[in-house]
């Protein structure tokens, strides 16, 4: 029996080259899968503390406005989780849902104009720092923020 090798060659390197993208979807999509988080919405991550909670402690607040609805607000969670990991001790950190009957006069009084928001508030120096969103993307950019209140807090609270 005679065999068409170019033929046949063609054959096994477009297999070959299914099975290799094949395989690299599979573990794409595993690795991803490993790595990401299976929340769907914002409200399935329980960060931090209730806000009225946080307001009678003596230390100041990471405040998170979002929506459910919002696919920025759920991208930035994983980072807002990472967050509450190295501020739980200095800050209290806080999500509210900015649709939140509840928290309508909270939400009112942030004047929001898009999602996700946060603020540093402060209820013992009456002090609320809106953090800009161009910095969201980076956990550097935030870190230096909270570091930079923290520092003039500790100046406040030695002054007073």
């Amino acid at each position: 029996m005679k065999i068409n090798f170019k033929f046949s060659k063609k054959i096994i390197i477009s297999i070959l080259s299914v099975l290799i993208l094949l395989g690299g979807v599979a573990a794409t999509y595993s690795y991803a899968g490993g790595l990401m988080d299976k929340k769907k919405v914002p409200s399935d991550y329980k960060i931090g503390i209730s806000y009225n909670d946080a307001l009678k402690s003596d230390k100041p607040v990471i405040a998170l406005f979002y929506v459910d609805w919002c696919g920025y607000c759920m991208r930035f969670m994983p980072k807002y989780k990472t967050i509450e990991k190295i501020y739980k001790d200095k800050y209290n950190i806080v999500m509210i849902n900015a649709e939140n009957p509840e928290m309508k006069k909270v939400v009112e009084d942030a004047a929001l104009t898009g999602y996700p928001t946060m603020y540093i508030l402060d209820p013992k120096y009456d002090n609320k720092i809106h953090i800009t969103n161009g910095i969201y993307g980076d956990l550097m950019k935030l870190r230096v923020e909270f570091d930079r209140y923290l520092r003039i807090r500790n100046l406040l609270d030695k002054n007073s």
